[in-house]
C-alpha cells in the first residue's frame, strides 16, 4: 500500500498575524486542505495529528485545544511533540498499518506571541550544565556550532553569505515570503556580527503560519485526486538529548535521510533527487544539511553553493521557496513549509518559481536549538 498527499492548505506565512489567533490560522489552513482534497473531515478522516511543543504554545496537553478547528471532535486526535515531518511519519504509519484510510497532519507557528523567545529556548536546556551559562541569548550555542563547522570544513564567510543571497532572492518569487530581498554578498557581510561568527542576517527571523496536509491510502487517493503526490519515504533521528554532546555535523539529518532513502529506494541521492527544501534557520545549517542529505560531498558544498550549483537554475535547486531565511522560522511548522513547497512543485503549482524538472523532492527539518533531532521526507510523482 502506498500513501499519498491528496490535499494541502496553509495560512499566515507572515512576520506576525495580529488579526488571527493560532486557532484561526489552523482553521483557515484546514478548510483549504479539505477543499483541496474534496473531503468532509467529520465524515471521512480517521486520524488527526497535530505537531506542537507545549513550550512554544504556553500551555500543556496541546491536543485538547485542537479538535474544534480541525473538525476532529470525537475523532482520534493526538499531538506529536516534534516537527511537522514527524507528524507525516506518524500519519504514514497509521495508514500503512491499516489504522486509517485518511489522516490529517497539522502544524503551526504563532511565534509572534512569544515574548521571551530566548528564555523559552533556555528552558529546554539541561538545567544544571547548560541553562545557567551566560546571560546572553542562547544563539551563542549556534555560533559555537557554526565556528566549529566552518573551521572544520574550511568555509569562508563569503560562502556562508551566498546562502543568504540565494534564499532571500528566491523568496522574491514567493508571495508567502515576508523576508525576501534583492541583496548581494556585500550586504550580508555588512550585516552586524551578533554572535561571532554568526551575523544577524544569517539568522531566520520568526514568522507565523499554519500548514495542514491530508494523506490517504493509494486506493482512496486515486478516487480523490488526479494529482496524488506519493510520500515515498520518511525518516527521523535524535542524536542526543543534550546540546553539549552533539556532533555539530548534523548527524540527525544524515541518519534520518538514510532511513527515508532506504524506504524510497534511493541509492544515489545526488543523482536521484531533483530538488530539496532544507532547514536554513541559520545560514550555515543549509550547507551542513545539504551534506547530510548526501546531495554533495563533504568539503565541496560551500564552494558549489557559491558557484550556483544549488540555485533555482542550478543542478540541484535547494530552497527555491526562499527557505526559512526568506519565509521565517516557523517553529514546529518548519518541516510543513518544506513539505508544502515540495508538494506544490511536484504538482506544478509553484507559480513563478516552478522548476522545469520536479519529479522527486526531499524535505528536511531540524527541531532547532537545543536539540539534535530531525526528520526527512521524500516525495515523488
Amino acid at each position: 500500500m502506498r500513501v499519498a498527499v491528496v490535499g494541502v492548505g496553509y495560512s499566515g506565512f507572515n512576520a506576525n498575524t495580529p488579526d488571527l489567533s493560532w486557532k484561526e490560522l489552523m482553521f483557515e489552513a484546514a478548510v483549504r486542505a479539505y477543499e483541496d482534497a474534496g473531503i468532509n473531515p467529520r465524515r471521512d478522516v480517521d486520524s488527526f495529528i497535530t505537531c506542537a511543543e507545549d513550550i512554544w504554545e504556553g500551555f500543556a496537553i496541546f491536543d485538547e485545544f485542537v479538535p474544534d478547528q480541525l473538525g476532529a471532535v470525537l475523532k482520534p486526535t493526538c499531538t506529536i511533540c516534534g516537527d511537522f515531518i514527524y507528524g507525516l511519519a506518524t500519519a504514514y504509519m497509521h495508514i500503512k498499518s491499516g489504522l486509517a484510510d485518511i489522516a490529517v497532519v497539522e502544524a503551526h507557528s504563532k511565534a509572534s506571541d512569544i515574548l521571551t523567545f530566548g528564555g523559552a529556548i533556555k528552558f529546554a536546556m539541561d538545567p544544571v550544565w547548560l541553562r545557567q551559562i551566560g546571560n546572553a541569548h542562547p544563539y551563542y550555542f549556534a555560533a559555537l556550532e557554526m565556528s566549529q563547522y566552518v573551521n572544520e570544513c574550511c568555509i569562508d564567510e563569503e560562502q556562508v553569505a551566498s546562502v543568504v543571497v540565494k534564499n532571500k532572492n528566491n523568496a522574491r518569487l514567493n508571495p508567502s515570503a515576508p523576508y525576501s530581498g534583492r541583496i548581494g554578498v556585500e550586504d550580508v557581510l555588512n550585516s552586524p556580527m551578533v554572535f561571532d561568527p554568526l551575523r544577524k542576517i544569517e539568522i531566520a527571523p520568526r514568522a507565523d503560519g499554519a500548514i495542514v496536509f491530508v494523506l490517504a491510502s493509494d486506493e482512496i487517493a486515486k478516487e480523490l485526486t488526479d494529482l496524488p503526490v506519493w510520500l515515498k519515504g520518511v525518516g527521523w533521528w535524535s542524536e542526543t538529548s543534550n546540546y553539549d554532546t552533539m556532533s555539530f555535523n548534523a548527524l540527525y539529518a544524515a541518519k534520518a535521510a538514510k532511513m527515508a532513502y532506504k524506504m524510497a529506494g534511493i541509492t544515489n541521492a545526488a543523482k536521484e533527487i531533483d530538488f530539496a527544501e532544507v532547514d536554513d534557520r541559520f545560514a550555515f545549517k543549509e550547507i551542513q544539511h545539504i551534506e547530510a542529505l548526501e546531495l554533495s560531498k563533504r568539503f565541496e558544498t560551500a564552494t558549489l553553493m557559491a558557484e550556483g550549483y544549488f540555485d533555482r537554475s542550478g543542478e540541484i535547486p535547494v530552497n527555491v521557496s526562499g527557505g526559512n531565511l526568506g519565509i521565517g522560522n516557523l517553529l514546529e511548522a518548519t518541516g510543513g513549509q518544506k513539505s508544502l513547497e515540495v508538494v506544490l512543485q511536484l504538482r506544478g503549482q509553484a507559480g513563478k518559481r516552478q522548476l522545469s524538472k520536479a519529479e522527486t523532492g526531499v524535505a528536511q527539518a531540524w527541531r532547532y536549538i537545543p536539540t539534535a533531532s530531525g526528520a526527512v521526507a521524500v516525495f515523488g510523482v
